[in-house]
């Protein structure tokens, strides 16, 4: 865990990122902004921010808002992914499938990239669901004499999840092209925190940042698994196909439910919120490496892309 000294920041932006395929995505209250590094130098890209809240006020509200947030956030995370990786020089691309190319022919190019990249995020949720949900409650009902014993049952369930979730993780962690998305992670991190010090953006001042940041999304989506394991044990159900759609029919809620807390936790430093960030933070370990100074540079720029003209304009 970082210490304290390295939390101590002026403000607490709202500005987010994501790491790219060689690049950075930052998000700003107005602006969207990628930065990806190619053998030609920096390639940026910059687009008005539109949010589904503001055509849909509805999803703007407490709850509410978390699940619209996430799928938003993951559509456009995909989006963002497929353009870094159309930057890759050609021998290093993969070659478009037999799907894609059909769509390509069926629907053309710009219809065809949306179908593609809508199918991709539906693929990721169905996987996140496989592994989270079914697997784990699937498995758990596998096991002879837990009939009746629906606690017993729950706690299995819940640690089967965090071995699922870490073994991902370290499965990931082990890939070449990974680590380097992780590093580019790290480099969001440390930018961020610079900024929110109001210390110069230089690639010297980045690096000394911690890559620890307690608005991670990394420890959204723990907190989303813990929550999961503490509601397990509501439920009362000995039948698994009845505990599966339990569990899915709550998941909008759990969203919502850290999507606050995670909110809640950001904007406070104390003790208690530095405690319950702690086990996130924890977590980045896995997915956050230290970056190499060009890495920073593209974070550098991508968040001066986004910052607002007004200052504070951006507070958490």
């Amino acid at each position: 865990m970082a210490g304290k000294k390295d939390e101590q920041v002026c403000f607490r932006t709202m500005i987010g990122g994501q790491a790219l395929i060689e690049g950075i995505l930052m998000r700003g209250p107005a602006k969207e902004a990628i930065v990806c590094r190619t053998a030609e130098g920096l390639v940026e890209k910059v687009e008005d921010l539109k949010l589904i809240k503001d055509r849909y006020p509805v999803l703007g509200w407490p709850l509410i808002r978390g699940v619209a947030t996430f799928l938003d956030s993951m559509a456009r995370g995909v989006k963002a992914l497929t353009y870094s990786a159309g930057l890759l020089p050609e021998e290093e691309q993969d070659e478009p499938s037999k799907l894609d190319r059909w769509l390509e022919d069926k629907l053309g190019s710009e219809k065809a990239q949306k179908y593609i990249m809508g199918l991709a995020v539906f693929l990721g949720l169905a996987l996140a669901l496989f592994l989270f949900i079914f697997l784990p409650t699937f498995l758990a009902g596998l096991i002879p004499g837990l009939s009746g014993r629906t606690e017993l049952r729950s706690l299995l369930e819940g640690i089967l999840k965090l071995v699922i979730f870490f073994a991902y993780l370290a499965l990931c962690t082990g890939m070449k092209d990974v680590k380097r998305l992780f590093s580019y992670h790290g480099a969001e991190h440390k930018t961020i925190f610079c900024y929110e010090k109001r210390l110069p953006l230089t690639v010297e001042n980045v690096r000394v940042q911690s890559r620890f940041h307690p608005r991670c999304g990394t420890s959204f989506l723990f907190v989303v698994i813990i929550l999961g394991i503490l509601l397990g044990f509501l439920i009362q159900l000995d039948n698994t196909l009845a505990r599966i759609a339990l569990r899915l029919l709550l998941l909008p809620v759990l969203v919502g439910v850290a999507y606050e807390l995670n909110r809640w936790i950001g904007r406070h430093d104390n003790a208690f919120t530095r405690a319950l960030s702690a086990p996130g933070k924890w977590i980045q370990r896995l997915t956050t490496n230290e970056p190499e100074d060009e890495m920073i540079e593209c974070a550098i720029r991508a968040l001066e892309l986004v910052v607002p003209e007004e200052k504070g304009k951006d507070a958490w």
